[in-house]
């Protein structure tokens, strides 16, 4: 069993740091009007849409919200066990010539995010692409860094960075566990 060794963040804290990279993303990007918020499948999900919310109240406008299902453009399809579960893409509109925030909890080694660059690329030509992560755990494979980042959180690799949200795990927290 995986042991906690240290509490990253706790509900107050995950939600002012969104609240900072949503003020970040409104002052990074003047024409809102073309801003596209897409989570990548999992917890990506719920923190596009809590941003989209963010700058709901900041700028009072709705910001279209997508969400990306990375699973076929992944690098170690081959390699997974089970068979894959595909679900949706949903982008809420077009995508071309938009400035796309693509949104996910953790950046590690950058696999996850170079899969979803692919799969946007398909479904469009976005004349901006943004990432906003909600933790940096450090450790890249590729040359991939975020634009927005809640928390950079060094790690070694023998460490695992845990993502709880109320939406998907009924509690919210971020956590570093010690693997065995």
């Amino acid at each position: 069993m995986d042991t906690i060794k240290a509490n990253i963040m706790d509900d107050e804290k995950l939600d002012r740091s969104l609240t900072r990279i949503a003020h970040e993303i409104l002052e990074n990007n003047k024409n809102i009007s073309d801003l596209v918020l897409v989570g990548i499948r999992r917890r990506g999900v719920p923190l596009a849409k809590r941003l989209g919310q963010k700058i709901n109240e900041i700028e009072n406008i709705d910001l279209p919200i997508g969400i990306l299902d990375i699973t076929l453009y992944r690098d170690d399809l081959s390699q997974l066990k089970d068979k894959p579960i595909v679900k949706k893409t949903e982008l809420p509109c077009e995508i071309t010539d938009k400035t796309v925030v693509v949104v996910d909890d953790v950046l590690f080694t950058g696999r996850t995010v170079r899969a979803a660059l692919d799969a946007l690329i398909d479904l469009g030509r976005p004349r901006l692409i943004q990432l906003a992560v909600l933790v940096d755990r450090g450790h890249r494979e590729l040359p991939i860094r975020a634009d927005y980042v809640g928390k950079n959180v060094p790690t070694s690799k023998k460490e695992v960075v845990e993502v709880k949200l109320k939406e998907i795990d009924e509690e919210e927290k971020v956590v570093i566990k010690e693997l065995p």
